[in-house]
């Protein structure tokens, strides 16, 4: 439990694992049938761009930890 006091608790920090797992789903549920492939097609592409546009906003220093 040692390990948890230095995790830090920034919100913007978890944005991008986030989208990762968002990411993940797109396909899982495209592949399952729920998504159309052009749902899909239109979803991912999206959820990458958010996920770069976040990592440039984390390194203009939000916080004190970064």
């Amino acid at each position: 439990m040692e390990n948890m006091q230095n995790v830090c608790k920034c919100p913007h920090h978890k944005v991008v694992p986030v989208l990762v797992i968002l990411f993940g789903l797109t396909f899982l549920l495209g592949a399952w049938g729920t998504f159309t492939a052009s749902t899909v097609n239109t979803i991912w592409p999206v959820l990458v761009i958010l996920a770069g546009a976040m990592k440039l906003i984390d390194r203009s220093g939000m916080c004190k930890c970064c």
